[in-house]
C-alpha cells in the first residue's frame, strides 16, 4: 500500500507547500497580466479633449478644424450685445465670467451659419443662463430672433425650462447634467438645411431637431415665441451667451464651422 505521503499526484493537479496560498499562487500572473493590458490600453490610447488642458485644443480637435473662441485669458472674440466692446465679463480663472449683473448679454463677433460648438458652462445655485444661436442684433433682446439652450441649476433653478433644453421647443426624457457649482459640457450641432441637428450634454444625447422644418414650425406655433415673428428665421447669426442676472462660467468655447455641402457628422 502507497503510503499518502508517497501517493503519486493524478495528472493536472498541483501541490501545495506548507504555509503557502495556493489561490495567490494561481492568479498572480493573470492579475499581472491584466495591469500590463491596462497600462498598454491607456497609454496607447488616442488623446481626447477630456485629456487636454481646459482652453485648448486636442490634436483630434485641430485635425478636425475646431477653433477656440476663448482661450482662458482674452474675450477678443466677443463683444457686448449690440455694444462695440465687452462689459460685464470678465476672464477670471480660465473662465469667462459674468461679473456685473447689468451687464449685456455677450455675442461673438463673428456670424456663424452650421457649425459645431463644444462648451462647459459652470451655473451658480439657482441660477440661469442661456446659450442662443443665429442672434440678430434687432430693437429686441437676443432671444426675439436667436433660439435659446437652456442653462440651468436644475435643482434650485425656478424656470420649468430645465438645463440643455432647446427653450420650449425640444427636450429629452431624462437628466444628463451635474449640480449647480460642477462644470458641465455642452456639444451643440447645427447642421447645414435639411440635417439633423443635435445637442448633447456631458456626452449624452440630448435630442435632434431640424431648424425651419414643419415639425419645428409646430413647436413655435405652440411656444411663447409664436408672436415674434423674426424668430428662428435667421440662417446665420451671433451666438450669443445670456445674461439672467445670475452668476455664470463658461469654458473650452471651441468652434467648427460646417460648410453647405458637408456633412454635419463626421
Amino acid at each position: 500500500m502507497v503510503s499518502s505521503t508517497n501517493r503519486p499526484r493524478p495528472a493536472g493537479s498541483f501541490q501545495v507547500t506548507k504555509g503557502a496560498n495556493p489561490m495567490r499562487s494561481i492568479f498572480r500572473p493573470a492579475a499581472l497580466a491584466a495591469l500590463a493590458a491596462l497600462f498598454l490600453a491607456f497609454a496607447s490610447r488616442p488623446v481626447r479633449a477630456a485629456d487636454a488642458a481646459p482652453n485648448t485644443l486636442s490634436p483630434e480637435e485641430k485635425k478636425a478644424g475646431f477653433k477656440l473662441l476663448f482661450d482662458g485669458k482674452s474675450t477678443d472674440n466677443f463683444r457686448g450685445y449690440k455694444q462695440d466692446k465687452v462689459k460685464g465679463w470678465e476672464a477670471v480663472d480660465g473662465a469667462l465670467k459674468r461679473v456685473n449683473k447689468d451687464a449685456p448679454d455677450l455675442i461673438t463677433k463673428d456670424q456663424f451659419e452650421a457649425f459645431e460648438l463644444l462648451i462647459d458652462y459652470k451655473i451658480s445655485p439657482g441660477g440661469n443662463s442661456g446659450i442662443m444661436f443665429h442672434v440678430a442684433e434687432t430693437d429686441g433682446p437676443s432671444y426675439v430672433t436667436g433660439p435659446e439652450i437652456q442653462v440651468q441649476d436644475n435643482v434650485a433653478g425656478h424656470d420649468p425650462q430645465k438645463s440643455g433644453w432647446l427653450y420650449q421647443l425640444y427636450h429629452p426624457d431624462f437628466d444628463a447634467t451635474k449640480p449647480a457649482g460642477e462644470w458641465n459640457s455642452m456639444r451643440i450641432l447645427l447642421a447645414p438645411k435639411g440635417q439633423k441637428s443635435s445637442v448633447y450634454m456631458n456626452g449624452k444625447k440630448y435630442y435632434e431637431f431640424e431648424k425651419g422644418s414643419k415639425d419645428w414650425d409646430e413647436r413655435v406655433s405652440k411656444s411663447k415665441f409664436k408672436d415674434m415673428p423674426g424668430f428662428g428665421k435667421q440662417t446665420k447669426g451671433y451666438i450669443a451667451l445670456q445674461n439672467h442676472g445670475d452668476e455664470v462660467e463658461y469654458r473650452n468655447i471651441k468652434i467648427r464651422v460646417i460648410g453647405g455641402n458637408e456633412s454635419a457628422r463626421k
